[in-house]
């Protein structure tokens, strides 16, 4: 007699996924992880919302739901509770890792139209690496460089988390020049995935990062820096910094300086 095979993922509706994340949730959480991931008024996470689901129990939630199809997928993407379009992402890579190429190309492209959902940085930090990187390794890496000149501030950093895939297998160069775009680039978050970006070339290649700093140390927010030469000695670290130190210094004075100076008649 033939043994049975074993059966396949359930195929769940996105209201029965729902369910079952909601039976996750630990409400008592949700206030502290709202504050965490900034969700007042004014801040990058304004308006998302929480119901305490620890990532463990999303991960446990992915593997029960993995058969869940497309459209259930997006219809978690598109939620305002912030542990649903998580799940969805987490979802999305794993149904991503299976495709064959044309499978992997329509998730590629999903994942793109839905930027506009994956609007916190574990989210893109979740998925960027793990769609837009591999599908890109074999690939012209152009689009890279739109997102990162991208006017959302999630776009951009899905472009440099992204790279996180080919600078596991080595290859920093793509890294580097979406770096080199966002060197100067307003927001925390992105000074945060740069400095990442940078000190895992480092701990793969010490004189790659090296060389790519000792240029611009001078001209980088300094958080992307410190994030960048965390896991430098001591007193290197501390090179770097004064480094930076001494022209942000130098700009403040002469930003000082012009706000002192009097103005046309009329703006005084």
């Amino acid at each position: 007699m033939k043994a049975s095979s074993a059966p396949g993922p359930v195929a769940l509706t996105a209201a029965e996924i729902r369910r079952t994340l909601s039976a996750r949730a630990e409400p008592s959480r949700a206030p502290g992880v709202s504050r965490f991931f900034k969700t007042g008024a004014g801040e990058y996470g304004e308006g998302d919302v929480f119901i305490g689901v620890r990532v463990p129990a999303l991960r446990e939630v992915c593997r029960e739901c993995r058969g869940a199809g497309l459209p259930d997928i997006r219809a978690l993407l598109r939620s305002p509770v912030h542990e649903e379009r998580a799940l969805a992402l987490l979802l999305l890579v794993d149904r991503f890792r299976r495709q064959d190429e044309t499978g992997q190309r329509r998730l590629y492209e999903f994942y793109l139209s839905h930027t506009g959902f994956i609007n916190n940085w574990d989210l893109v930090d979740c998925s960027a690496a793990a769609i837009v990187g591999r599908w890109l390794q074999e690939r012209d890496r152009a689009p890279l460089d739109k997102l990162a000149r991208s006017r959302s501030v999630w776009e951009r950093r899905i472009a440099i988390v992204a790279t996180y895939h080919f600078i596991r297998r080595g290859e920093f160069r793509d890294t580097l020049r979406i770096a080199d775009i966002l060197l100067e680039d307003s927001h925390d978050l992105i000074h945060k995935a740069v400095g990442w970006m940078l000190r895992e070339i480092g701990k793969r290649d010490g004189a790659v990062e090296r060389r790519f700093l000792k240029p611009r140390a001078h001209r980088m927010p300094r958080t992307m820096l410190r994030y960048a030469i965390e896991k430098f000695p001591r007193a290197e670290r501390q090179t770097y910094l004064r480094m930076g130190r001494r022209t942000q210094d130098a700009g403040a004075r002469v930003s000082s300086r012009r706000a002192a100076a009097p103005g046309p008649a009329g703006h005084r």
